[in-house]
């Protein structure tokens, strides 16, 4: 059997490493478009603002390591289209030009998704960036170092982002943020992202939200302003994070069914709507399991196990993904959040008779040294108490007791149940009272 695999980076490589551990007499050959395999994307914020100064911690494994087990690697290698009937994918080499055909027996699709660079006036500016790839990240940690780099300003209030303020705070550069949307982290309810608005604006970021960009402007060559609709800023680096939206534009035409925003529809087991055409990652809808529903979750954590479960089915298994709950995580500064399960804004659109409880609590008790509070928001149906959703913000402990928290709504725990569980308790480490058990049974 002959497999090929477009895309080289998080699901990509989980399929072709599950192909190989299960079959060792399939021939797999992966076209990667980028110049890197089997890197982790979400520490290129770290990377770059100097947290970690050697990108090959990024990576996995090495091309060598897959060359070793056999998997035929392309980097640089960009496929153009897909011929479901021919079973054949054109591919382009980016660096020579030349342009020549493959064919397939199965075909796994993981190409993950393009940064969103808004039609600005000037976006073709030097200095004005996203930050996607490993490339990005060489590329962006290089240029902020340039001495003439001061003012930063970074345009989307999402995750990277969040990550990116942090980021070039930690290089000494001045930061303004600005955000379309009346608030930054839209995953996040209002009353926990107002936590992390509030740290950055303490660390010093300039923080600019209802505020819409217009166009750059700059010396003919490099970026020196961002005009918005209201103010015009000096920035000598802009970093756009404006979202994210799959790269498959190149398979419109094929039959592949696909959601709004060009996410592959797949099923349980990973199959897309063509018949020996697999996808996984940042380019497919994933199963909700509280939701109950197919959603958009560009998460890695969601693509490894995909793209090992693609794997695991394209050698000939049956395995099914359970689904994901959207858990995430982000450190802001001093501070981290942390969410699984519904948001109030997703029980609204489902119509979900449910309430909500807000909790302050502290990691651990006030007799051991240096306790800080967490606050807790759940999210649980009215009457069953079900917990639905958690979310959670502190300087520290807040984050991991959301896995507890992803574990009850995957068993469909109630709050009761949970408040009840029988977790640890050690004054370095928890209270006799666990925040998370003080949180679930302030549930009424």
């Amino acid at each position: 059997m002959k497999v090929v695999i477009i895309g080289g980076v998080a699901a990509g490589m989980s399929a072709a490493s599950k192909i190989r551990r299960l079959s060792a007499e399939t021939q797999i050959t992966v076209y990667e478009k980028g110049g890197f395999l089997s890197y982790g994307a979400c520490g290129l914020p770290y990377y770059v603002g100097g947290y970690n100064d050697d990108y090959r911690k990024m990576i996995a494994r090495t091309r060598e390591a897959f060359e070793a087990m056999g998997i035929q690697t392309y980097l640089r290698h960009e496929a153009t289209s897909v011929n479901p009937e021919k079973k054949q994918v054109a591919v382009k080499d980016l660096e020579s030009g030349r342009e020549f055909t493959d064919t397939y027996d199965k075909l796994m699709i993981a190409v993950g998704a393009d940064a969103v660079m808004p039609p600005f006036p000037g976006k073709d500016l030097l200095g004005i960036h996203p930050l996607k790839s490993l490339e990005d990240g060489i590329f962006l940690k290089e240029f902020g170092k340039m001495e003439k780099v001061k003012n930063v300003v970074i345009v989307g209030g999402g995750y990277i982002g969040v990550e990116c303020a942090e980021a070039f705070l930690h290089m000494g550069k001045n930061v303004r943020m600005i955000e379309t949307a009346s608030r930054i982290l839209a995953p996040f309810d209002e009353d926990i992202g107002v936590l992390a608005q509030e740290e950055l604006k303490l660390q010093g970021v300039m923080l600019h939200t209802g505020e819409r960009v217009e166009a750059f402007q700059g010396d003919g060559l490099y970026v020196s302003h961002v005009k918005t609709d209201k103010a015009l800023y000096e920035a000598d680096l802009v970093v756009v994070a404006a979202g994210i939206r799959p790269s498959t534009g190149f398979l419109k035409g094929t039959g592949i069914k696909m959601g709004k925003n060009g996410a592959l529809m797949v099923d349980r087991e990973m199959r897309t709507s063509i018949p020996d055409i697999y996808a996984a990652g940042d380019c497919i809808l994933v199963y909700n399991e509280i939701m109950e529903e197919d959603s958009y979750q560009a998460l890695g954590t969601v693509a490894n196990k995909c793209g090992r479960i693609a794997g695991t089915n394209i050698a000939g298994g049956h395995e099914a993904f359970i689904g994901a709950l959207g858990s995430a995580a982000i450190k802001v500064c001093n501070l981290e959040l942390g969410r699984t399960g519904m948001g109030e804004e997703d029980a609204r659109r489902l119509k979900v008779d449910y309430k909500t409880v807000l909790v302050k609590a502290n990691d651990h008790p006030a007799y051991y040294p240096d306790p800080t509070p967490i606050t807790i928001k759940l999210i649980y149906e009215n009457g069953t108490k079900r917990l639905l959703g958690a979310q959670t913000c502190g300087e520290k402990g807040a984050v991991l007791r959301v896995d507890v928290f992803a574990v009850a709504i995957h068993a469909k725990m109630t709050t009761a149940e949970l408040g009840m569980t029988d977790l640890i308790y050690a004054p370095p480490f928890a209270g006799v009272w666990d925040a998370i058990q003080i949180a679930c049974n302030a549930a009424k």
